[in-house]
C-alpha cells in the first residue's frame, strides 16, 4: 500500500486514529478528518508528512465535499477512504430527544453518505479505490439504550453493501468491519469502575446481552488490523462483506 493516498475519518482519537497511524506505517500518505482541530495536529505530529489533519464537520455536505477537493489538489488522488467517525448517544427509546436521534444519525449515517459519495465521485472515472466502514455489532444485534446508534450504524452498514453493489463494475471495493466493545474514549464512557470490563465480558442477562467468547476486550489496534487487511491487496476480491470483530459476542449472527 506505499504511497497510496488514504482519508480517515475520527482520526481525533480512538480507533480512526489507530487506523490512521497503521496505514502511515505501511507507508500510506493520510488525510486524518475529525471536528476537532487539536487532536488531529497532535496525530499528525506523531508521523510528520505522513498524515495530514484536515478538521471537517462531516455532518455538512457542502464541508465535507470541500474537503475532498482539496484532498485531491493538495495530496492527490484519493486510493482509500475508512469512515470511523461516530457518536453514541446512550438511553432508553421513550427517553431520547430528537436532538439524540437527529444527531446520531447526522454523524453516524449521514457524515458517511456525504463522504462516500465524494469520494466515490473521484474514484469512479479512475475505476480504483476502496472504501472501508467502521460500524458495530450493535448493528446486528438489538441492544438495551443503544437504539439511535445501532439503527444510524445497520444504515451506514447496509449504504456500504449498496454502494459497493453499484461501484463494482469500476472495480470499487466496499466493505464493512464491526467492532464489538472495544478500549476506547466512546467505550470508557460507559465504564463507572474498573470491573465494569469484566461485567461486559462477562456479559448479564438481565441486559439481554452475551458475553465475549474469548475472554477480551478489544483494542483499538484490533480493528485497525481488520480495516488494512480489507483495504490491502490480500481482500482483492472481497466486496459488500462484512467482518465482524468482537471475540464472538455476537455468536457469529
Amino acid at each position: 500500500m506505499a504511497e497510496k493516498i488514504a482519508v480517515v475519518t475520527g482520526a481525533a482519537q480512538g480507533i480512526g486514529a489507530a487506523v490512521a497511524l497503521a496505514l502511515g506505517r505501511s507507508g500510506v500518505r493520510v488525510a486524518a478528518l475529525d471536528l476537532q482541530a487539536d487532536p488531529l495536529t497532535h496525530l499528525a505530529q506523531q508521523q510528520p508528512g505522513r498524515i495530514q489533519p484536515y478538521p471537517v464537520d462531516l455532518r455538512c455536505s457542502r464541508e465535507v465535499d470541500g474537503v475532498v477537493a482539496r484532498i485531491e489538489a493538495e495530496m492527490g488522488p484519493v486510493d482509500q477512504l475508512v469512515n470511523v467517525a461516530g457518536i453514541l448517544h446512550m438511553g432508553l427509546i421513550c427517553a431520547l430527544s430528537d436532538a439524540d436521534w437527529e444527531g446520531t444519525f447526522a454523524l453516524n449515517t449521514h457524515g458517511v453518505f456525504y463522504l462516500s459519495r465524494a469520494v466515490a465521485r473521484c474514484m469512479v472515472p479512475r475505476a480504483s479505490g476502496c472504501i472501508v466502514t467502521v460500524g458495530s455489532n450493535a448493528a446486528r444485534v438489538p441492544r438495551m439504550r443503544m437504539a439511535a446508534y445501532a439503527a444510524s450504524k445497520a444504515a451506514a452498514c447496509h449504504f456500504t453493501k449498496c454502494l459497493g453493489l453499484e461501484l463494482a463494475e469500476h472495480g470499487i471495493r466496499c466493505n464493512t468491519v464491526s467492532p464489538g466493545s472495544t478500549d476506547t474514549a466512546m467505550q470508557r464512557q460507559l465504564w463507572q469502575s474498573p470491573q465494569d470490563a469484566q461485567k461486559v465480558i462477562a456479559g448479564s442477562l438481565p441486559g439481554f446481552r452475551t458475553g465475549i467468547p474469548l475472554g477480551r476486550i478489544a483494542d483499538a489496534q484490533d480493528i485497525a488490523d481488520a480495516v488494512l487487511f480489507l483495504l490491502s491487496d490480500a481482500a482483492r476480491h472481497v466486496t459488500m462483506h462484512d467482518l465482524c470483530v468482537d471475540g464472538g459476542a455476537t455468536l457469529g449472527v
